[in-house]
């Protein structure tokens, strides 16, 4: 008897699977280690098959193909089409605000707004909707703490955690847990893996 491989509901459009590149265990083939392949959707009368192949074994590799079930498939899409968290930085120096940008999202799972204007921030926030503000202190004509004040007394954005990242602390002082105006904070330069650290510290913990 033939293989016939199982057939799937796609949660999400076909497009946005098809030739996506993931890591998965083929376990239905007796392996349980992580492998990656290139994923193919397979229609046939209006029905699909979902696959991907991938290579194991040396002298030679050899190539193999692995059909997804429908839990499989649910959960590659969820991963897929997660959303990226909202990160708002606040901040007059434009190139450390760009290179903060940068780094964040080559990181992955982070969608970076630089507002350069301290006066602009609560709007920005407002229309943004961020998931973490980053905040320098020491800003002309308005400076972090005035910004933190009016995030804190807006209803829909006071429960935004804010970390303020600032050159008036030492990196032993943060990493010892100093707060500042009950905020988490951060020395400047800022260390990308803390900072990534203290952003993650800081979202709502999900079940």
């Amino acid at each position: 008897m033939s293989y016939r491989p199982p057939t799937v509901t796609l949660p999400i459009p076909s497009e946005r699977i098809d030739g996506q590149t993931v890591t998965f265990r083929p376990v239905r083939d007796g392996i349980d280690l992580e492998v990656s392949g290139v994923i193919q959707v397979v229609e046939e009368a209006n029905r699909f098959s979902i696959n991907a192949s991938y290579i194991l074994g040396e002298n030679p590799p050899q190539s193999h193909v692995y059909w997804f079930d429908q839990s499989e498939i649910d959960a590659i899409a969820r991963a897929l089409v997660q959303e990226k968290r909202r990160i708002l930085i606040v901040d007059d120096d434009r190139e450390s605000t760009r290179l903060v940008k940068v780094l964040l999202e080559k990181a992955g799972g982070y969608l970076v707004l630089e507002e350069n204007d301290a006066a602009k921030a609560h709007q920005s926030a407002q229309n943004f909707r961020p998931d973490v503000i980053l905040l320098d202190i020491m800003m002309p004509k308005t400076d972090g703490g005035e910004v933190a004040a009016q995030i804190e007394a807006d209803p829909e954005l006071q429960s935004t955690p804010i970390i303020f990242l600032t050159a008036l602390v030492t990196e032993p002082e943060t990493k010892a847990g100093l707060r500042i105006e009950g905020h988490r904070s951060l020395a400047k330069p800022v260390n990308i893996p803390d900072l990534i650290n203290q952003i993650e510290e800081s979202l709502p913990r999900t079940t």
